[in-house]
């Protein structure tokens, strides 16, 4: 053999010893687990998506659970409401409707549960079935309001852990905005502008959240909430005579037949401000 192929051989061959033999066996086994435990992953996913029963009464659920819904001052309704949309969840994953309803539902639940463990079930489910919705249909506001909804509800649980949820709620509020300004009576704008006024200690601006609400009560006309908050923020920036204005404006509305519920809280907030800074 010439010198060269010797020093072709000395640099290209080594010697196979009983050690790198057995690291050789350990990394061939991890391989081998690891693509089974992806088969067997992918497999498990496809079964929780079992194909959608055409017969499946997916509509009349979801409209009985509409029904309850408007009955959602009692909490045993909107419970009733959570199974029955849940079973069109487990009959088809990908119904849209179920899920942002679902979302919608459990922030219900959590905002007036007095069970605290149903309650941070509640915030749990609301923000998975929001998130699932967003997936499902990247360009409706439902999903991404009722997200930002039960992340801004946990949020005010735990104002200080709360503060990590602040990027998210701006993003999830933003979107809506960007989709549908006038969804659910302009309320984005009423979670942005309360962002601004509740973390006032960490830069929020109750100048901005002004600028939020004067846009919401330009779009939506028959929201209390918006007015109740409308008269806080100017409160908040001394425009006292326009905040005044403002809560005597929700003691003054007819109420929207669909948030009956809603607007006799803001009604009730109205009074205890007007009374306590007037």
């Amino acid at each position: 053999m010439s010198q060269d192929c010797k020093n072709i051989t000395k640099r290209n061959y080594k010697v196979i010893t009983p050690a790198a033999n057995l690291t050789r066996s350990v990394a061939l086994l991890l391989i081998i687990v690891a693509v089974l435990a992806s088969a067997c992953g992918s497999r498990a996913d496809y079964e929780e998506e079992p194909t959608p029963n055409k017969d499946f009464p997916a509509a009349e659920l979801i409209g009985r659970a509409d029904g309850l819904f408007k009955q959602r001052d009692d909490l045993k309704k909107v419970a009733e409401a959570i199974e029955l949309l849940r079973r069109v969840r487990q009959a088809n994953r990908k119904n849209y409707e179920a899920a942002w309803k679902l979302s919608r539902l459990y922030y219900y639940l959590a905002k007036y549960s007095k069970d605290e463990k149903e309650v941070e079930q509640a915030e749990k489910d609301g923000i998975e079935t929001g998130k699932v919705a967003t997936r499902i249909e990247t360009e409706k506001p439902d999903g991404y309001f009722w997200l930002g909804a039960n992340l801004g509800e946990k949020a005010k649980r735990n104002p200080v852990t709360g503060l990590a949820f602040i990027s998210d709620i701006r993003e999830a509020m933003n979107k809506v905005v960007s989709l549908q300004p006038g969804y659910e009576g302009a309320s984005a704008y009423d979670v942005l502008a309360q962002i601004e006024l509740r973390t006032d200690l960490y830069g929020g601006s109750a100048t901005k959240a002004v600028e939020y609400l004067e846009t919401a009560v330009s779009i939506e006309k028959n929201n209390s909430d918006l007015y109740l908050h409308l008269g806080e923020a100017y409160l908040a920036v001394d425009r006292n005579a326009e905040g005044k204005k403002q809560l005597e404006t929700v003691l003054k509305m007819d109420p929207d037949p669909d948030h009956l519920f809603e607007h006799k809280e803001a009604v009730e907030e109205a009074k205890k401000v007007l009374q306590n800074r007037f």
